[in-house]
Parts: C-alpha cells; sequence; structure tokens
C-alpha cells in the first residue's frame, strides 16, 4: 500500500513538472484571452471609463521616462538605445495595473465576437472600443494639461518634450498608419504571451515596449499624450492632430493588433477548438 502511495505521488508530481515545463498550449492562451474579454464587456461603463482616464495619465510616463532619459544622458551613439527603455514605464503602470488601455481591448475583447458572432457581441464591442478611447484620450489631455501648466517641468525636460511629440505626430499619415502596424502587432504578441508569462511579465512589457520606441512605431495612446502636448501649446493644428496623426495611426494600431496579430492566432488554433476531440 505504501509503496502505491508513493508511486502515486511520484507520478503526479511528474506531471506537474512536464506541465509547468511545457507551459499553455496556443488553444489554453486563446480561451484565457476569450474569458478575459467576455469579463472586459460585462463591464460597466462608469468603471470602463475612469479605468481609461487613468490609463492615458499613466501612459504619459511612458513619453515622460524617455524626455527624462534623452534630457540627462550624453549625447553619445548608444543614447538612442538607453533612452527608449524609458517608454516602457508607462505600459508596466497600465498593464500590471489592468487598466483600459486601447491597443489591448481591441484585441482581448474581438476575441468573444470572433468565437460567437452576434450583433449583440459586435455593439458590445464597439461600445467599449469607443469608451475607453474616448477616455484614453481625456486622460491624455488632462496629464499633458497639468505637465504645462504647472511648474511640475523645467525648461529643458519641455524643451525635450516638445522634440519628441513633434518627431511623433509629425512623420504624415501615410508613414504614420505603417508605423502604427508594427506596434499593433507587439502590443498583441504581450497580451498573448502574459498568460504564460509567469512571473516574467515585467521583462515581457520592457523588451516589447522597449522594441515600440526602438523601432520608432507609433502608438495611439502614447502618441495621444504627445498630440496633447503639442495642441494645448497651438504646435499642432485641430486638422493636422486628427487626420495627420491620430486617425491613420488608430487605424494601423487596430489593423495590426486585430487583423494581423489577433485573426492569425486565431486560425491556427481553430481547428482545435472546433474538433476538440483531436486534441
Amino acid at each position: 500500500m505504501e509503496s502505491e502511495r508513493q508511486d502515486l505521488v511520484e507520478k503526479e508530481s511528474e506531471k506537474n513538472a512536464v506541465e509547468e515545463a511545457s507551459g499553455l498550449s496556443p488553444r489554453l492562451i486563446f480561451e484565457t484571452i476569450r474569458r478575459n474579454g467576455e469579463e472586459e464587456l460585462r463591464r460597466p461603463v462608469r468603471a470602463l471609463f475612469w479605468s481609461g482616464i487613468a490609463a492615458g495619465i499613466l501612459i504619459s510616463f511612458s513619453v515622460l521616462g524617455e524626455a527624462l532619459l534623452r534630457a540627462h544622458l550624453p549625447e553619445t551613439s548608444w543614447r538612442y538605445l538607453i533612452e527608449n527603455f524609458g517608454y516602457s514605464l508607462g505600459f508596466l503602470l497600465v498593464i500590471l495595473g489592468r487598466m483600459q488601455l486601447f491597443t489591448e481591448n481591441t484585441i482581448t475583447t474581438v476575441v468573444p465576437a470572433m468565437m460567437t458572432p452576434s450583433l449583440s457581441c459586435f455593439s458590445k464591442t464597439a461600445r467599449l472600443w469607443v469608451i475607453v478611447l474616448v477616455a484614453n484620450v481625456v486622460g491624455a489631455f488632462l496629464i499633458s494639461a497639468f505637465l504645462l501648466y504647472t511648474p511640475v517641468l523645467n525648461k529643458e525636460t519641455l524643451a525635450v518634450l516638445n522634440e519628441l511629440s513633434r518627431h511623433a505626430t509629425g512623420m504624415g499619415a501615410w508613414e504614420g498608419f505603417v508605423r502604427a502596424i508594427p506596434a499593433g502587432i507587439l502590443i498583441a504578441a504581450i497580451v498573448w504571451m502574459l498568460p504564460s508569462a509567469q512571473n516574467n511579465e515585467v521583462l515581457l512589457i520592457v523588451i516589447f515596449t522597449w522594441l515600440i520606441a526602438l523601432g520608432d512605431f507609433t502608438h495611439i495612446v502614447a502618441g495621444s499624450v504627445e498630440m496633447a502636448l503639442l495642441s494645448l501649446q497651438g504646435m499642432l493644428p485641430a486638422h493636422d492632430a486628427a487626420f495627420g496623426f491620430f486617425l491613420p495611426v488608430l487605424v494601423g494600431n487596430v489593423i495590426g493588433g486585430t487583423v494581423v496579430f489577433t485573426m492569425l492566432a486565431y486560425a491556427q488554433i481553430r481547428p482545435e477548438i472546433e474538433n476538440p476531440k483531436h486534441l
């Protein structure tokens, strides 16, 4: 009896070790994201809105982090590599704090719509997208006004912020759109990899958001902080802000995160979902 009990314990230990080593399967990752998406769709409007405002405010630390590093690092060939690590700060705050960031919700909430397509599901997803996007932009303008109209920043840091903002919003509509697609893909990759990241969430977020900054890719919410900073100072006309930056980058992020990454990820596990007996 004792030997049988030891055999059972050993087999259970081996099973747990194999499961831990192999990680989550693509199907289980997809199911985790689907459940998260359904949970987001059930959240009340007020909770979504205030969480979205918080995300719009906190994402400003990506722009601030990059600006502060650039302002204090010497002008060398490697400065660009280091200063872009500052871009990860806001994303760490928002993602680990479970705030409502638009580029995440274009991924998690579209999964339930793909699984059970219906007018009700599509309308709920569209409602969430609109609420979160508006809230993110409101938060971006609130934090930008705070940075500009209080003595929180010195002139040198503000000058660097303006320099970064002019670069981010001055690419032109087509270039901003194209550069937004890789950013959407990388944010989607973070969302899909977090369930199996275990204790490496911080490293995962830092590396992928650093790549966004390093590649000079455009992100709609972080970029909205830069857009707001220039708009409030009269440096960016409303027409240029809307049609030269905001809308092209918005569409590019959605295409990269939803159409390219999420659809392809769904395609790879669709046969397993439709035919679970083959697993």
